[in-house]
């Protein structure tokens, strides 16, 4: 067994990781079906429920603000607890004035979703709260609600990046986080194999990450984490932009060196082709557009057979672990489509030598340039599902470390491509006119892939710029320092300690 444990920190997050959830409920497979592809066991862990049958939820932790959750219960119909419906005033008793707060109505696809009827189509104005097209029950562990702070707050607004820092030192000074909510869950599993983490990065979520991931590495010190750091990529005002700037940069500094792989989102992105239709002020449109992307290219994770996905990204050094997240999307075989969404994402291999590598995708999730097809490439992993490759894009099946010695020796990317036949289906609680193209048998082709290039030195260099400037006397050296660092080791002819000495 290979588990996963995921942690989703905030609204954005939680938005990305229930398009996730959904999908992979979608991928079971029941009595009279052919058996499904994909281990369950990854993601999910069985469990009791309050009646004494087997459940199988999510092996996840949700953390989000007061206000956050919708009309999601920590106790729903799996772990319904019988309590006392009139509990006793404990040591007060003098006179109580009870106040409640009105209840969110629960929405028409929840309600269908109860009831087992034909779930009603969603929209940007019925999606209110990212629970309101959640598909799957969530053990109550799972459900962390942080009352320090309201959603949408313009009070206390929850965006100053040092706020996550103290919030997390608080909670874990009170409760120790990793023993009251990490600790049940990974203790379950027979062999955790790595910590994923959904959070935004350019709000105080990237102080409360940035806490997490250093605890978590300090307690796991062997296991593999993957971070997908999510920016808000809509238009503010200048002052607002800085702020932001400056919570990335502190969310790279701190997050990126210790994680195996730190992918930074814009949500929405810059560019878009004319085959998708976005609402970009709808966070329930953007975020279905990511899980294209995102939940295609974690397959090999989950598939059967294991696939050592860590090994793919460590490239040939293991040193360069910012990844950009990019994406074609394609119609099945044989759909008569008039579009330009197949020619998009006929995507042609790169010029450098004999390798695959691809710098050209009609989605990149993240950086708002435009793509540089002088950039140099150090590895890239795509992963193709849907339709049958050509024969002569398939990886070829050699020793991973033979791969490597090949790639050193024709001064080539490392380069790997998986493919799967599995579709990317489009469920009821996907937006139904997001690709602007129909989709007969709801479902798609998507090629993914994560590159780490020298684009990223051009984006760190920036977030250089603006700390050098902004941030103040004492915290300035040691960021603009770190990030230098950084930079350097995503400049094309660098060379690390060791490999000078080889």
């Amino acid at each position: 067994m290979h588990e996963i444990l995921t942690l989703q920190l905030g609204q954005r997050a939680n938005y990305l990781a229930t398009h996730f959830w959904n999908l992979q409920e979608s991928y079971f497979t029941y009595n009279g079906e052919e058996s499904s592809p994909v281990d369950h066991d990854v993601h999910f862990r069985p469990g009791v429920g309050a009646d004494g049958s087997e459940t199988y939820t999510p092996r996840t932790l949700i953390y989000d603000l007061k206000g956050a959750f919708g009309t999601l219960r920590k106790n729903n119909a799996l772990y319904e607890l019988t309590e006392d419906s009139a509990p006793g005033q404990g040591l007060w008793d003098g006179k109580e004035i009870l106040q409640r707060l009105d209840p969110i109505p629960q929405s028409e696809y929840q309600k269908s979703l109860d009831q087992g009827t034909v779930a009603p189509q969603l929209s940007s104005e019925t999606v209110r709260f990212w629970s309101d097209y959640n598909r799957v029950f969530y053990h109550p562990r799972s459900i962390v609600q942080l009352n320090d702070y309201e959603l949408n707050s313009s009070i206390m607004p929850f965006e100053d990046w040092g706020l996550g820092e103290e919030l997390f030192n608080d909670l874990d000074k009170e409760h120790d986080l990793l023993d009251r909510d990490v600790r049940p869950f990974a203790e379950e599993c027979d062999q955790l194999r790595a910590l994923q983490i959904f959070t935004g990065s350019d709000d105080a979520w990237g102080g409360f990450a940035a806490k997490y991931v250093d605890r978590l590495v300090d307690e796991y010190r062997k296991k593999t984490v993957l971070v997908w750091a999510i920016e808000d990529g809509k238009r503010v005002h200048q002052t607002t932009k800085i702020k932001r700037e400056i919570n990335k940069a502190r969310s790279l500094f701190a997050i990126s060196p210790q994680a195996t792989m730190y992918t930074p989102i814009l949500d929405p992105p810059t560019r878009l082709p004319s085959s998708i239709h976005l609402n970009t002020h709808s966070e329930w449109y953007t975020s279905a557009l990511i899980s294209m992307a995102m939940e295609s290219v974690t397959l090999p994770t989950r598939l059967r057979p294991y696939q050592n996905f860590e090994s793919l990204l460590a490239g040939d050094d293991s040193i360069r672990r910012i990844f950009e997240l990019q994406a074609s999307i394609t119609l099945p075989k044989g759909t008569n489509d008039s579009s330009n969404t197949t020619r998009a994402g006929k995507v042609g291999p790169s010029e450098q030598g004999t390798s695959k590598v691809k710098t050209k995708f009609d989605l990149d999730f993240t950086y708002d340039s435009p793509d540089n097809e002088d950039a140099h490439i150090f590895n890239q992993l795509q992963v193709l599902r849907g339709d049958e490759p050509d024969e002569d894009e398939t990886s070829p099946k050699e020793d991973l470390g033979m791969l490597r010695k090949m790639r050193l020796y024709s001064s080539e990317p490392m380069f790997h491509r998986l493919h799967t036949p599995l579709h990317y289906p489009i469920l009821d609680s996907f937006p139904t006119d997001l690709l602007t193209a129909p989709t007969p048998g709801q479902k798609i082709n998507v090629v993914a892939a994560l590159t780490s290039s020298g684009r990223t030195a051009q984006k760190v260099k920036t977030l250089e710029f603006v700390a050098g400037r902004v941030i103040g006397v004492d915290e300035r050296e040691n960021l603009v320092n770190g990030l230098g660092e950084i930079r350097e080791s995503y400049e094309t002819g660098w060379m690390s300690d060791s490999d000078f000495d080889d």
